[in-house]
């Protein structure tokens, strides 16, 4: 690293522009002039309105109402409106003779349901995710299914009676970030 002569080397010199700097006193008279005039200005308006209010309030011409206008007589019978009809609402008669069939329904069950939440080829990944469903308070089991080349572990749970059952385990399993779960049918 090179060293510098600070003591050799020129001052900078001194700039006019300086935001900083205060303004010089030869613009702050002109300024002051301008307010001063803006504020009489203000108080000339105000009081003017002030006075302009209180000729209205003192003029005889405001205190007494004006006489010059004619009143016109109007029919009674040319503004009156005709009686509304009256209305006679049929449905009311028809609601009170009204029989209402209720037929039988039955609602058709496809049978049990159960939710797989996941498969994998190690039996750890499954029993992490059924320690992570234990965790969310749901009970779930591991089935094992042979494929052609290996053996699955998948992670169940039910059987479920209602397909609604199901529905709130998913959506409880959900809020704890497990998804990925179906719903099938129980075969």
């Amino acid at each position: 690293m090179s060293n510098q002569d600070y003591i050799a080397r020129k001052p900078a010199k001194k700039k006019n522009n300086n935001p900083y700097k205060n303004k010089p006193a030869a613009q702050q008279p002109s300024s002051n002039i301008k307010n001063k005039l803006v504020i009489i200005t203000i108080i000339l308006l105000i009081a003017g309105f002030a006075l302009g209010l209180w000729f209205l309030k003192t003029s005889p011409n405001t205190k007494t109402p004006n006489n010059n206008i004619q009143t016109k007589t109007i029919d009674k019978k040319a503004t009156s409106l005709p009686k509304p009809p009256k209305e006679k609402w049929q449905y009311v008669d028809d609601l009170k003779h009204k029989e209402v069939e209720v037929g039988q329904y039955e609602v058709k069950q496809n049978g049990p349901y159960k939710m797989q939440c996941g498969s994998f080829r190690k039996q750890s990944q499954a029993e992490a995710l059924k320690a992570k469903m234990a965790f969310a308070g749901i009970e779930s089991q591991i089935q094992t299914a042979q494929g052609k080349s290996s053996t699955w572990y998948k992670v169940v749970l039910g059987p479920y009676e209602r397909k609604r059952a199901a529905e709130q385990d998913k959506h409880k399993l959900r809020n704890n970030d497990i998804n990925g779960c179906q719903i099938w049918l129980w075969k």
